[in-house]
């Protein structure tokens, strides 16, 4: 099972965008996908469940909150197959294909668990607050790792809030990769290498922690989440390529060793924009319109080069 956090330190990049239809296109292949929102604007949750059934159905007990809830009061969670549904608009064309799209939805309310985990992390002494450390960051990734010993995912994607908090923290600890989707831009680009100092301080920190041994009798696995690569959004086309200002921004990027995927997500607010209200990303619709048809090209090439980056 392979567990990928998607992240930019950058809102407004596309995120859920990538998330959504990266997943979509994946199931469609036959792959069994597993969607965790960890964004409080939920947005990646409204692009297959509607607003009035997430209020009615989800909302007080079945969404990735309520798991952190219970961490936050000082008890083991429940597992996370308690917190999973099945969206039925998006999986009523995948599952044709033998794929399965699931999700544990996210909560306008997750803001306030990061302030109740943070109570978490003290201690009477300095060994006490390392083994607490690793206790709190760790829990996805144990929850994540007992999931894949009962279950038939083959890929799990976490969409993280664009922040460094203890839930993000918890999605990069329980990650083995992790993809950037970013806007060839100042601000956006300028994010990817404080990510990466980020990323690696964490890795250094944990790491340390877990070879003190700190928890009891039971080692602590020591994490090396890799940097899967770089795929840029909100690509503006011109003579079939970027404009020269967003290809100033992809060379950069390019020169910070990192990956930079080869296909990208074109700006097209029309198609993208609206596609969300149907419950279905992009690449589960058929157009007509020959733009239309070559943005879903261009996702599907991307998602061919994503699937090379697996590791299972």
């Amino acid at each position: 099972m392979d567990i990928i956090a998607i992240i930019n330190y950058k809102g407004g990049v596309g995120k859920t965008t990538v998330t959504a239809n990266l997943a979509a296109e994946l199931a469609q292949r036959g792959k069994k996908i597993l969607l965790i929102d960890t964004d409080a604007q939920a947005s990646l949750t409204f692009s297959f469940i509607a607003p009035d059934e997430w209020h009615t159905y989800y909302q007080d007990k079945q969404t990735i909150k309520s798991w952190f809830d219970a961490i936050s009061e000082g008890s083991e969670p429940p597992p996370l197959e308690e917190f999973i549904i099945t969206p039925v608009t998006a999986n009523d064309v995948v599952q044709a294909q033998g794929g399965r799209i699931d999700l544990i939805c996210s909560h306008l309310a997750l803001l306030n668990v990061d302030l109740e985990l943070a109570t978490l992390l003290g201690g009477a002494n300095m060994h006490q607050s390392k083994k607490n450390y690793l206790k709190v960051h760790g829990k996805l990734r144990n929850a994540l790792h007992q999931l894949a010993k009962s279950s038939d995912y083959d890929v799990v994607l976490i969409d993280c809030p664009p922040n460094f908090n203890i839930v993000t923290k918890n999605a990069i600890v329980a990650a083995q990769q992790i993809l950037i989707p970013a806007k060839p831009d100042y601000l956006s680009t300028l994010g990817i290498d404080y990510l990466q100092r980020s990323v690696n301080n964490l890795v250094k920190e944990f790491n340390e922690y877990a070879v003190l041994d700190l928890v009891e009798s039971q080692p602590v696995e020591t994490i090396q989440p890799k940097m899967m690569g770089v795929i840029f959004t909100m690509i503006q086309i011109t003579s079939n390529e970027a404009i020269a200002s967003q290809r100033h921004f992809i060379a950069q990027t390019k020169r910070l060793g990192l990956h930079v995927f080869s296909s990208f997500f074109r700006n097209n607010n029309t198609i993208f924009a609206d596609t969300p209200k149907s419950l279905k990303p992009v690449v589960l619709h058929q157009y007509s319109n020959d733009t239309y048809k070559k943005i879903l090209q261009e996702i599907k090439k991307f998602v061919d080069e994503f699937e090379t980056h697996l590791t299972s």
